[in-house]
């Protein structure tokens, strides 16, 4: 069975961090592109960033740069987003996204090969 497994969302405090996992199972992710998404109470699914397959390109939506990290460590199957200064409005389900077309994941398109079940991320006092 093919799979990405999100892991390590929770509550943190306003100004926190967290690290974010994204673990695929049954295929490698070596030839995928990765996407992050989160989508929040009431709200459409957003793209949070991106990383190409060798991590040689990365992107991040506006209002996560500077304080989101993307990485990707072939060798363990995994894609990391390293959160930081965390906000509540930064509250949602985190989902991770697998695709070979690099462009489409880029662009946060809402097709893609794989999809995780998400890890939820909440950010209050």
């Amino acid at each position: 069975q093919l799979l990405l497994v999100e892991s390590g969302g929770g509550l943190v405090q306003p100004g926190g961090s967290l690290r974010l996992s994204c673990a695929a199972s049954g295929f490698t992710l070596v030839s995928y592109a990765i996407g992050w998404f989160r989508q929040a109470p009431g709200k459409e699914r957003e793209g949070v960033s991106f990383i190409s397959s060798s991590g040689s390109s990365t992107n991040y939506a506006d209002s996560v740069k500077g304080r989101f990290t993307i990485s990707r460590d072939n060798a363990k199957n995994t894609v990391y987003l390293q959160m930081n200064s965390l906000q509540p409005e930064d509250t949602a389900v985190y989902y991770c996204a697998a695709d070979r077309r690099w462009w489409a994941v880029a662009a946060f398109s809402g097709d893609m090969d794989y999809w995780g079940k998400g890890t939820l991320v909440t950010v209050s006092s």
